[in-house]
């Protein structure tokens, strides 16, 4: 006996495997040789069966697969099954394979389906007898490459994993399998509690929301999903709200400061002018003055300095700003000023 014989082909088929009484048959029939011959990496679409037991429903619209296909070829291979191995796992099922076909496919019913319609005369492929040695496991092996794809519709989804629940008892030993968690494994079997016409709005509402409202009595499923889409509004609507306040807040932040208003703009914190001198200037083309804040605006700017040289402003300054028993010291000694300011002319 051969090495080869001796130690059987791997997992994905990388080895000559030995040829069974069937395959033999097949072979005799076809004129195709098998005994030491490698596992193909391409085969024509027809010579391939589509799996009874895919986990998809339904193949859908295959157009853009198909088109994608044609243009730019086939990326991946799809995993497939020798007919023989497929029949032993699951003798029930060789009536629904498709006749005339040598294998049957594992991962990548859709894209086969595609290849057929795109035209395609082969398809690659990657031959592996130990995807299952029951109809569970091979379920199992077509899950899982679904689930890591992410492309199972979610209904389907969660029938497969119901299957898969009966063989292994909870959710927790599922979950373990799928290295998943156990709340991943629950939220998706939530969907099979929804009430049909829940179940039909799956793909309009939000699947978070219609998992969390599967795990209900099926007579508060509809009032609860409405609460948790009103409420997923008005956080929406909150948050756009803040993004509108934050966007605001910076847009003034950004704004040069007004122009300071009062009697007399030319000095900060003295008179509150209009600031019409300045302003003109600036519309005039001429290089305006940064605005002066008012009287308690603060800002950050240094405050103007005292007006000496304009003397109605530093009294109005004055008068409206020093406590009135400095402004009479003030006066006082104003007064005493003007009178010897007087005597000296004389």
């Amino acid at each position: 006996m051969s090495k080869a014989n001796q130690l059987g082909a791997g997992r994905f088929g990388g080895g000559v495997r030995p040829v069974s009484a069937r395959r033999q048959a097949v072979a005799a029939a076809t004129g195709v040789p098998t005994d030491g011959v490698a596992p193909p990496t391409e085969l024509p679409p027809h010579k391939i069966s589509l799996n009874p037991d895919n986990p998809r429903s339904s193949l859908g619209d295959l157009t853009d697969l198909a088109g994608s296909l044609q243009t730019h070829g086939q990326k991946q291979a799809i995993t497939i099954m020798n007919r023989d191995a497929y029949v032993r796992a699951t003798p029930d099922r060789e009536a629904d394979l498709e006749p005339d076909t040598t294998h049957v496919v594992v991962d990548g019913s859709s894209r086969l389906a595609a290849a057929r319609d795109a035209g395609l005369a082969v398809v690659k492929v990657m031959v592996s007898d130990d995807q299952g040695a029951n109809s569970e496991e091979l379920l199992e092996s077509a899950l899982v490459a679904n689930i890591h794809r992410q492309d199972l519709p979610e209904l389907d989804e969660a029938r497969a994993l119901q299957r898969l629940l009966a063989i292994h008892g909870s959710q927790t030993a599922l979950a373990k399998r799928l290295h998943r968690s156990q709340g991943w494994v629950s939220q998706r079997l939530a969907l099979l509690n929804l009430t049909p016409e829940l179940q039909g709005r799956i793909g309009e509402d939000p699947i978070d929301l219609l998992r969390a409202v599967g795990r209900k009595p099926s007579e508060e499923q509809a009032p609860a999903l409405a609460a948790l889409k009103q409420e997923r509004a008005r956080q929406e609507a909150e948050k756009q709200g803040q993004k509108s306040r934050k966007r605001s807040t910076r847009g003034r932040s950004e704004t040069p400061p007004a122009q300071a208003t009062g009697a007399v703009g030319a000095y900060y914190d003295v008179i509150e002018g209009d600031g019409t001198d300045q302003q003109a200037r600036s519309e005039e083309g001429q290089p305006s003055l940064p605005a002066q804040p008012t009287a308690g605006d603060g800002g950050g700017q240094q405050p103007k300095p005292f007006p000496y040289e304009d003397g109605v402003s530093a009294a109005h300054h004055l008068i409206n700003k020093m406590p009135q028993g400095e402004f009479d010291r003030m006066m006082d000694r104003l007064i005493e000023h003007r009178a010897s300011q007087a005597s000296s002319v004389r």
